[in-house]
């Protein structure tokens, strides 16, 4: 990739994030992970990228202040006005994993309970016609960023492939309703290091046959682990071709107050994921400054 080659940039929704509460609709297991489903009042819709701050856990009558924190995650579908919502509420999902205890407490939360939500926040993916082909690669639970985007962009007509990796078949968390996606024409290539399903071995195994096959003009998305998006953005850039990636640091307000998630800038200085963020250009970020 051409030094002088400018940067992709990130695009931000107009609508002005809400602060409120989530009426859980569901919140049902999805092999090793778990799918919440909530309406919210007046929630305003999200574009491919952006994600919430959700409470860990259910809002009880008295208030709790263990963990204290929300927890940043991906807007995994945006569903509008389902027919469980009521008046003004509109419904999305996320896709997350039990990984502690305020994941462990928004586990248990139960359908007609309420969450509290704040969003939606950052900056997310441009959605552009193109003749070239999108490689969307996703790790872990940052498989949730690429659900919406994998729909935008084939609704333009763009060829769009997920390619999406994991240690095992029970691990591929969304693996149903992205392989429904067939219908909407994007296809899924999948990669588990026990070959349980598709490739055996890492997604960059797939990642570098279909940069092969897809020629220069392509884009490659990538969001995981930061070593597999430093992975993919290091193979795209031998083949010269664009990456974009979304950054899941660690951030305890959304707004650029806290300052926890300070990403540092190949150029120096740092960005706030939660402002600049979460979707940079690869060639933007110091890799080496990453956990």
């Amino acid at each position: 990739m051409s030094a002088a080659a400018p940067m992709i940039s990130s695009i931000r929704s107009e609508s002005l994030p809400i602060r409120g509460q989530g009426r859980v609709l569901s919140n049902v297991v999805d092999r090793n992970g778990r799918k919440l489903r909530l309406a919210v009042p007046d929630w305003p819709g999200s574009i491919p990228g952006q994600f919430v701050m959700v409470g860990t856990g259910a809002t009880a009558s008295v208030p709790r202040h263990d963990p204290l924190l929300p927890r940043p995650m991906a807007v995994y579908r945006d569903l509008g006005a389902t027919p469980e919502c009521r008046d003004s509420e509109r419904a999305f999902e996320l896709l997350y994993r039990v990984v502690g205890r305020g994941t462990t407490l928004l586990s248990e939360a139960q359908p007609g309970e309420s969450v509290s939500i704040v969003g939606p926040l950052g900056e997310g993916f441009p959605v552009e016609e193109s003749d070239a082909p999108a490689l969307l690669v996703g790790g872990g639970t940052g498989i949730a960023s690429l659900y919406e985007l994998a729909r935008a962009l084939a609704a333009t007509g763009r060829s769009t492939r997920v390619l999406l990796g994991a240690r095992a078949e029970a691990d591929l968390i969304g693996f149903d309703d992205f392989a429904a996606l067939a219908s909407e024409g994007v296809e899924l290539i999948c990669a588990t290091e026990d070959g349980s399903v598709g490739v055996e071995g890492r997604i960059t195994l797939p990642l570098e046959a279909a940069l092969t096959e897809s020629g220069p003009g392509a884009l490659v998305v990538a969001v995981g682990p930061t070593p597999m998006m430093r992975a993919c953005a290091d193979m795209a850039g031998a083949k010269g071709v664009d990456c974009l990636v979304s950054l899941e640091n660690p951030m305890a307000c959304g707004f650029g107050v806290c300052l926890g998630c300070a990403a540092p800038r190949a150029e120096g200085g740092f960005s706030l994921v939660c402002k600049a963020g979460p979707v940079f250009d690869a060639r933007e970020i110091a890799w080496e400054g990453l956990p």
